[in-house]
């Protein structure tokens, strides 16, 4: 029995020593060997550059002008296009920077590759499979717009509008044939003043900005006031300052009355 004992106390001390790891401890001296690899290189870095980036999400029409009218107003600043058509372009070319040019390519202005070198993408336009021009940016987009008026002598016209005439401006953009649609420059005015993109055309241009009057009348155009209008809304909302305002209605403070009329447009 005392046998049988020992030789299984025996087995068991082997077996937990083959079982035993071995530690390596390294000496505080022994330099570390650092490993350095360098990072593939790309096989066509221009490729790189005419990807878009990736815009935000864009849920709205609203949220778009958000998005947008800092770089509009840089353009205009810039180039002298006012914000407002620029924007209302934007817009209506681009469905609100949700459209297949917007989203793939950062064309946000339908412009075609005429004489472009750069990134290309085709799409069904008046034509099948037209080819449109690809930017690497949104914010390359607009200056290319801005570049794309300014260089070619059929735009010319437009530049010696006022500024503030974005109602010409579109006109113009029609004659001058960057749009086919006979209802183009409509389009660009409703969205204009639907969406009161002059206001922005008002901030560049501060005390430069002159009220243009419709020429098809020589009316006085009036504001009938409802619950919730001040003279700052309404001011906003057709182009003049809250004292512009006042003067034109001789006002001599900020009250108003439902049902009170008041002009905003006189020639």
């Amino acid at each position: 029995m005392r046998r049988i004992i020992v030789v299984s106390l025996l087995g068991v001390f082997i077996l937990s020593c083959g079982s035993r790891k071995k530690i390596i401890t390294k000496k505080p001296d022994q330099p570390i060997e650092v490993i350095v690899t360098e990072e593939p290189k790309k096989d066509n870095p221009e490729i790189e550059a005419v990807t878009p980036k990736i815009n935000p999400v864009i849920n709205s029409t609203s949220e778009y002008i958000e998005v947008y009218k800092d770089i509009a107003m840089k353009e205009m600043l810039n180039y002298g296009i006012p914000a407002s058509i620029t924007l209302a372009q934007g817009i209506l070319e681009s469905g609100s920077g949700r459209g297949r040019l917007a989203a793939e390519a950062n064309n946000h202005f339908g412009i075609k590759c005429h004489d472009w070198t750069g990134g290309k993408i085709y799409h069904d336009d008046d034509e099948r499979q037209e080819c449109f021009r690809k930017y690497a940016s949104a914010e390359t987009s607009f200056r290319d717009h801005s570049e794309f008026l300014t260089n070619r002598s059929r735009y010319a016209k437009l530049f010696k509008l006022k500024k503030s005439d974005y109602k010409n401006w579109a006109k113009e953009l029609r004659k001058a044939g960057y749009a086919t649609d006979r209802k183009y420059p409509e389009k660009l005015i409703s969205l204009i003043e639907r969406y009161e993109l002059h206001q922005f055309d008002k901030m560049v241009l501060g005390s430069d900005y002159q009220i243009i009057a419709d020429e098809e009348t020589d009316l006085e155009i009036k504001h009938t006031v409802i619950k919730g209008d001040t003279l700052y809304s309404i001011s906003r909302k057709y182009g003049l300052s809250v004292s512009e305002l006042q003067k034109l209605n001789d006002l001599k403070d900020n009250t108003l009355s439902i049902g009170q009329k008041l002009i905003v447009k006189s020639k």
